[in-house]
């Protein structure tokens, strides 16, 4: 069996076949220009994989609409801040359900899994134990859900939206008999109320955002060096500085006092929520991205009897994306627990799960499974977060001689379905380019 070392010295002028295979591979190793990659990235589009940029371009859109129509107050330093607090929750509940709808499944349930969660943490605290048992304990509970949800899915057979369905009522029965029908339990801990709401002094705001960008751009160098050659420089020297920028700009506003005039103290600094989101959203990208696990979430999502053929176990898989969604899930209610300081029935209820999934979808993330990123949750809850956010600013406004209320809940459904309706259309249409 002839080693690299040996291929390496082989002579000219007799050429074996290992070194023949090495040179045709030494081939395919060109430098890709920055050319390259923009025709590639077009090529991809016009295929179908739009990824992220209707996100991006919705994101455009609502700012410069909100920004026109009330620029005092939605490109207010206040709003600013109160808009990441407002996205915090449903982002991660977005994350959570990522994990399934990348199989081409759906959890219809885990916004109350999210409330329910949220209610172990709460009344554990309100009887005393510490932090640290009670989160525990919310945790495992939340995985349980999950994995219920995972077995009756994979094992038992049954189609997940059936399952999710029937725990629609399961779970808020149980949230229902934790806060006693109609009540609420208040956070008892200040750590957990602080998790949205609570923010950081400047320097320590400045000191995460170094600490992040060197981060990112220690991630992006080792990334580059190790595709040799496949990502030009010059497209990683823009990603950072793009990345710097904002990171800059964002930081030096939400440094700014953001109080009212006559406020007693200022509020300045990086609102906790924003470090935290971060963290949770590079460790899921890096689980569904960099990891075994998470190739074979893909490899399954995108053709199970393939994946199966491979020897992936994929009623592992999903029992396992199952009891991650509940875990994400369950940090879920706690952010949206922590924004109110307390729990009640309609934590994680009403729109909450509807808003998750929508986030997910129109961040790009594939209701036919096998396509999607992380960083699709995050893009898709900024949109669904901005709509509610910037039609309450608007207010009441005369449109065709009538007047309409566009801080009503009524509007903001009606808004917010048509996104996820364009959203779905796009993903289906995008998959039917690319068939």
């Amino acid at each position: 069996m002839t080693d690299t070392a040996d291929i390496a010295h082989t002579a000219p002028d007799s050429p074996s076949p290992g070194g023949q295979a090495l040179s045709d591979f030494a081939l395919d190793q060109r430098q890709n220009s920055l050319g390259d990659v923009v025709t590639s990235t077009i090529s991809r589009m016009r295929s179908g994989d739009l990824g992220s940029i209707p996100a991006v371009l919705a994101i455009a859109a609502l700012v410069a609409i909100f920004g026109i129509a009330r620029p005092d107050s939605f490109l207010s330093k206040l709003n600013f801040a109160n808009f990441l607090e407002q996205a915090s929750a449903v982002v991660v509940i977005a994350m959570a359900v990522s994990f399934v709808l990348l199989l081409g499944e759906i959890d219809l349930a885990a916004g109350f899994t999210a409330g329910v969660s949220a209610a172990v943490l709460a009344t554990r605290l309100a009887d005393s134990w510490s932090l640290w048992s009670a989160a525990l304990l919310a945790a495992v509970v939340a995985v349980v859900l999950g994995l219920f949800t995972g077995f009756m899915v994979a094992k038992v057979g049954i189609p997940s939206f059936v399952v999710t369905l029937a725990n629609v009522l399961l779970f808020q029965g149980i949230l229902l008999l934790l806060v006693r029908e109609g009540g609420s339990v208040r956070i008892q801990s200040e750590l957990v109320n602080d998790v949205v709401g609570g923010f950081l002094s400047p320097v320590l705001s400045w000191s995460v955002a170094a600490l992040g960008f060197a981060a990112y751009a220690l991630s992006s160098v080792v990334r580059w060096r190790n595709a040799g050659g496949e990502v030009p420089a010059s497209l990683v020297a823009i990603k950072l500085g793009l990345a710097l920028v904002a990171i800059v700009v964002m930081t030096a506003l939400l440094n700014q006092n953001r109080a009212f005039p006559n406020a007693p103290a200022p509020i300045e600094g990086m609102p906790i929520v924003v470090p935290l989101l971060a963290v949770l959203a590079v460790m899921l990208s890096f689980v569904l991205a960099r990891t075994t696990y998470g190739r074979h979430v893909y490899a399954v999502g995108g053709n199970a009897e393939a994946a199966r053929r491979a020897g992936i176990n994929i009623a592992w898989i999903r029992l396992s994306a199952f009891a991650l969604c509940g875990l994400m899930a369950g940090v879920g209610g706690v952010f949206l627990a922590s924004r109110v300081n307390s729990v009640d029935a309609n934590t994680g209820a009403n729109d909450t799960l509807l808003l998750a999934v929508g986030a997910a979808v129109i961040g790009g993330t594939s209701l036919f499974g096998g396509r999607g990123r992380m960083v699709n949750a995050v893009l898709g809850g900024m949109v669904l977060a901005l709509i509610p956010n910037g039609l309450g600013l608007i207010g009441k406004a005369t449109l065709f001689g009538n007047e309409i209320d566009f801080g009503s809940s009524g509007v903001k459904f009606v808004c917010a379905g048509l996104a996820l309706l364009v959203a779905s259309s796009v993903d289906a249409l995008s998959r039917k380019a690319g068939s």
